[in-house]
């Protein structure tokens, strides 16, 4: 009889353990990603949505003749491709690095290949960008 008791209370632990853990293997994949729904008393704004740093980031290529992306943050580094000036770009984050006309900051851009371009020829388009 005392077994039987301990048996049934030692299977009641194990189920509930198993829910308790099936619901925390859950919970990440439900939780909220901060895009906001469709549900209008839930909507972020577009402002609250960048207070905690994160991307995605907008820049636009001011340099004449085009902007060379490095493959590190520094003008000796190797070139990794020409953007033309204009061109709207997404950047991933910001670094220092070598200084570029004062400015001692780099983005990394996502556009097709990760690369390295000075702050000081890209405006931000919204909030600048996170740090690396």
């Amino acid at each position: 009889m005392r077994l039987r008791r301990s048996l049934t209370r030692c299977l009641a632990v194990a189920v509930a353990t198993g829910v308790l853990a099936g619901g925390v293997a859950v919970a990440p994949a439900v939780a909220d990603d901060g895009r906001g729904t469709d549900d209008a008393g839930s909507r972020r704004t577009t402002t609250a949505a960048h207070d905690d740093d994160s991307g995605p980031y907008q820049g636009v290529v001011t340099a004449r003749g085009g902007l060379w992306l490095r493959d590190r943050p520094d003008r000796g580094s190797r070139r990794v491709r020409l953007v033309p000036e204009g061109e709207t770009v997404s950047v991933f984050c910001k670094t220092g690095g070598e200084p570029v006309r004062g400015n001692p900051l780099w983005y990394l851009l996502t556009d097709g290949t990760w690369a390295w371009g000075p702050a000081a020829y890209i405006r931000n388009v919204g909030p600048a960008p996170r740090w690396c």
